[in-house]
């Protein structure tokens, strides 16, 4: 029932989705559907936290088979993945990670980035020993918020992405993390350098 609410997304949109067309789709009776589920709010919830935990395994993978030496290498798998997943997952385009349906549907106290923001950052954490885990979560999930907004504008614009809006996503990440996960405290130091040797 799953794969047949991702594929009628695709086509109808969320408000356009109900129950009896996803079971013709699915070719069960209806009363299988509510036998799991008991409105198209908890079909479209169970599919984006099947999309969730799809990603976290791509990225599992990634970090696996990929020979990442800096935390920016796992922040850039995750960002291919995110597109990747834009291009050939059903229902992701449409869904993303359920903000289209409640910005609370993966957990009802963060909205949907902000879990994603968490995830990531347990990964790096795990993976590249990074210290500081509220900052880089917050930090996190401004980057979280911004490339989802660019990877969107990227779509809207081309039906497979615009490479040159994906690319621009990226540089602007990379350079607000850089900023804030590997050195604030030499930018800072930097400014006030700068500051110091302009003439009065």
């Amino acid at each position: 029932m799953l794969d047949a609410c991702a594929e009628l997304v695709d086509e109808v949109g969320y408000e356009g989705l109900t129950t009896t067309l996803l079971a013709e789709r699915a070719e069960v009776a209806i009363g299988s559907v509510y036998q799991f589920f008991p409105d198209k709010r908890a079909i479209v919830q169970a599919l984006t936290l099947r999309t969730m935990e799809s990603y976290l395994q791509r990225l599992d993978e990634r970090f696996a088979s990929d020979e990442m030496t800096h935390w920016w290498d796992g922040v850039d798998a995750g960002i291919d993945e995110y597109i990747t997943m834009h291009r050939t997952v059903p229902g992701f385009r449409t869904l993303h990670f359920g903000d289209v349906v409640d910005l609370h549907l993966l957990d009802e106290q963060r909205d949907n980035n902000g879990v994603i923001a968490d995830q990531l950052a347990q990964v790096l954490t795990e993976r590249f020993g990074l210290t500081d885990v509220p900052k880089l979560r917050f930090v996190l999930e401004i980057a979280v918020e911004a490339a989802d907004a660019l990877i969107k504008l990227a779509f809207r614009r081309k039906s497979d992405g615009d490479e040159r809006v994906l690319l621009e996503a990226k540089a602007l990440i990379r350079e607000y993390l850089h900023r804030q996960v590997d050195g604030p405290d030499s930018a800072r130091s930097t400014a006030g350098q700068t500051e110091a040797t302009q003439p009065a």
